[in-house]
């Protein structure tokens, strides 16, 4: 019997050893658990286009991502915020050029249980809450209930874009550190007092949950991430473009399947899977990255970054 199983074992490996030899072309790609979902999606369809490609999606974070770029051991990182100062740094000291692609574009949802009565909140109050200067759902029009913080943890790129873009300041000690935006939407159905965040693609389907109307200044209104349009044209305050990046201007396969996430057929996929398809201005910066004719202007520049903009800021 244990020299049957030896014999299956070994056959189990030729058989993964000739699957890879039989895939003529490998991508790796790491980082953001925002992007992995709608990524191996696109994969999943990319590989079915083309036999013999073979594309490996992984999670572990945005940071985790961009450091697995910077080290060459990835070609490619799913990356939900702008990559850090001290990470350009690294990469350039590493011989790596660091290029943006933007893939998509998020409407990061702020969720609570669904038996909450709040429907709304401003930036202000998010960013007190998550700071832990509001701690009662009572004080922001609910009901007499500590409030329950769930977000990401420390190596997560939304992690960084709420401490940065939304509070503007240091995390309550009191934050629930979950790996995933899938786990914090399940904390939150068992959880009433509960708050948290995710990527708008993981909220648009979920049951048990309300998605919050926000307002960056009330007397303008509060907009939903759940509306296309007032994400795209940023009335709704905390979207964000969601980003891949790349050591140097891309060739090969790596460019076709960038090429292919960013076609009207992959778009569709990325508006499928919960996401929004990005506007014009981000296909024209990418055209740059790309390596194609078209260069950025100068007011487009200002819009949408350069790596080196991002990093000065």
């Amino acid at each position: 019997m244990n020299r049957l199983r030896k014999i299956i074992v070994f056959l189990l490996i030729g058989l993964f050893s000739a699957h890879l030899c039989w895939a003529k072309d490998m991508i790796q790609i790491k980082g953001s658990d925002t992007l992995i979902n709608v990524v191996q999606k696109l994969a999943e369809v990319y590989m079915a286009k083309k036999p013999g490609t073979m594309i490996a999606v992984t999670g572990g974070g945005s940071g985790t991502g961009i450091a697995a770029m910077i080290n060459k051991t990835c070609d490619i990182a799913n990356a939900s915020r702008d990559m850090k100062a001290s990470e350009v740094e690294k990469a350039m000291a590493k011989g790596v050029d660091p290029k943006r692609v933007v893939v998509a574009i998020d409407g990061l949802s702020i969720v609570t249980n669904a038996q909450n009565p709040v429907k709304k909140l401003t930036i202000d109050q998010i960013g007190k809450i998550y700071r832990g200067e509001i701690t009662n759902w009572a004080d922001v029009g609910g009901e007499n209930l500590p409030i329950t913080l769930y977000g990401r943890q420390s190596n997560s790129g939304t992690y960084d874009f709420m401490k940065e873009v939304v509070m503007k300041g240091e995390y309550s000690s009191a934050l629930k550190s979950m790996n995933g935006n899938a786990q914090i939407i399940e904390a939150i159905k068992q959880d009433k007092s509960g708050i948290g965040y995710v990527g708008v693609g993981y909220a648009k389907d979920a049951s048990g949950i309300t998605v919050l109307d926000v307002a960056r200044n009330p007397a303008l209104g509060y907009y939903s991430p759940l509306n296309s349009a007032d994400v795209k044209s940023g009335k709704y305050p905390v979207s964000r473009p969601l980003n891949q990046y790349i050591n140097g201007i891309p060739t090969g396969v790596v460019k076709d399947f960038l090429e292919f996430e960013l076609s009207s057929e992959g778009q569709a996929i990325i508006e499928k899977e919960g996401f929004f398809a990005i506007p014009e201005e981000y296909q024209r910066y990418n055209d740059s990255t790309l390596g194609r004719s078209y260069e950025v202007s100068q007011p487009l520049a200002g819009k949408v970054r350069s790596v080196q903009g991002e990093y000065a800021k």
